[in-house]
């Protein structure tokens, strides 16, 4: 593998403040997944009855049978766990984002009408409630084609948002090229919504959560009681509503079942959490789509140079001289395992460093002796490149006393003689002065010392020169 497709940067150490409307600390939004009549099931034309997300305790499928037992949990979300949730939200004047199954909406028409009235969205949970893993691809493509179709059929318009939940590793892409999406939430990867590109379209993701989320009343380790459930979702708003107040707002999500939070003995603790977070100045309780409109409007996609991207002319055409005179540095990185994460300063000069660090003696010396003097005969001659050019400048080597001159081509010379190669240092990093008592410093290491720290410097100058490219 050349290229690594996962993202293990995102927004990095420094995310961007989310500005939410009102200036809200914190986005808290609720997920109610409405999967009843959409699950595996016999009656479905499924080989086998539902296993996931109940209270029984070991469920297992039952190859070619209906399991009652099963279907009779499913079914008290739908009479009676979705009604009372239904209560407690409009009560509250929150709204909910419904994922809804499309084959679970079109049996289910008087839920449907109340998450309507209610002002609802209602966003596409796929066609059914069963696992995406194995399937093949052109299959999937026709489930989230015809999910979109009995969606809108039933709903009265299309869905605006999407997650199966149980996908594949093809999902995001397949739903991604619908162009139909405002949002995609198969992700879990970030406390705010981030932009990706399919195709050549920009796709907004808003990731969702396994962990704020009532399926751990149905899974080990999990809830098992409201308080729990309660005392989690307290101690995550509190983190986060801290962070908004220090300028760095994000999102909450809490994703519900109807037949998991909508008994009673759990929807207690929902029930205290709704009461918690309305002491609270700046809490924002939108629909997703809501959170999408927002992102789209106030944060929209960036196009920046991704180097893992490009092919090998471009990449070595770019870089090639991030390293003084050394364009085989940039050439040896192209062929490392190279993804997102070198696509920042911080990821490309690590990729650069490694070529450094494997290359044989003999060439890290010629990467040595091919940096100048430091304000000496090139920089006199004008004969820099622009980069080093630059630098030198920044700590005011191209200004210099002719006292401070002759002090350094003393220094220069004593230290080329010692060494066998130029003094390096990072200019960026250091005035004047602090580069002269470094200068004077070094000079009295023993050349196994200086090669080491000429390396570490070139490195270092490296890092710095992709701070101001990419």
């Amino acid at each position: 593998m050349q290229r690594y497709p996962r993202n293990m940067i995102g927004y990095g150490a420094d995310r961007p403040d989310a500005k939410w409307p009102g200036g809200a600390k914190i986005a808290v939004q609720f997920v109610l997944n409405y999967e009843e009549g959409g699950e595996n099931n016999v009656l479905h034309g499924d080989q086998a009855s539902e296993a996931f997300l109940s209270d029984i305790a070991g469920a297992a499928q039952w190859p070619g049978q209906r399991h009652w037992n099963m279907e009779s949990i499913y079914e008290y979300g739908a009479r009676a766990g979705f009604w009372r949730l239904h209560r407690l939200f409009t009560g509250a004047g929150i709204p909910l984002t419904i994922y809804g199954v499309a084959t679970a909406l079109a049996r289910n028409p008087e839920q449907v009408e109340a998450m309507k009235d209610a002002g609802w969205e209602i966003a596409s949970h796929g066609l059914k409630w069963i696992e995406h893993k194995d399937m093949p691809e052109e299959d999937e493509r026709a489930a989230i084609a015809e999910a979109i179709r009995l969606h809108t059929e039933v709903v009265g318009e299309a869905p605006r948002g999407w997650y199966t939940g149980r996908c594949s590793s093809n999902t995001v892409r397949l739903a991604a090229e619908t162009g139909q999406f405002a949002y995609i939430s198969d992700t879990y990867d970030d406390d705010l919504p981030y932009w990706i590109e399919v195709d050549g379209r920009d796709q907004l993701i808003i990731p969702y959560t396994l962990e704020a989320n009532d399926m751990r009343f149905a899974v080990s380790p999990g809830w098992i009681e409201g308080e729990q459930f309660f005392t989690y979702l307290k101690d995550s708003f509190d983190t986060l509503y801290a962070e908004g107040e220090a300028g760095k707002p994000a999102m909450f999500s809490i994703g519900l079942h109807n037949r998991l939070i909508g008994r009673p003995g759990k929807v207690a603790g929902l029930q205290r959490f709704l009461n918690y977070i309305a002491g609270f100045d700046g809490v924002w309780t939108p629909r997703r789509l809501e959170i999408a409109e927002h992102w789209a409007a106030t944060h929209p996609p960036v196009k920046t140079e991704r180097p893992s991207q490009m092919d090998r002319e471009t990449f070595v055409a770019r870089f090639g001289e991030i390293v003084e005179h050394s364009p085989w540095v940039a050439d040896r990185a192209f062929d490392l395992e190279l993804g997102p994460a070198h696509d920042t300063p911080a990821g490309l000069a690590n990729a650069l460093a490694r070529v450094l660090r494997t290359a044989s003696a003999d060439e890290r010396m010629g990467v040595l002796r091919a940096h100048p003097d430091l304000a000496g005969k090139l920089a006199a001659a004008r004969a820099l490149t622009d980069d080093s050019t630059a630098e030198q400048a920044s700590a005011g080597l191209d200004a210099l006393t002719d006292a401070e001159r002759s002090r350094f081509t003393e220094l220069n010379t004593a230290y080329m003689d010692k060494h066998g190669f130029p003094f390096i240092i990072a200019v960026r990093d250091h005035d004047k002065p602090g580069i002269l008592a470094a200068f004077e410093r070094r000079l009295g290491n023993d050349t196994d010392t200086e090669f080491g720290e000429a390396c570490r410097q070139v490195e270092r100058i490296a890092r710095l020169r992709l701070e101001t490219m990419l």
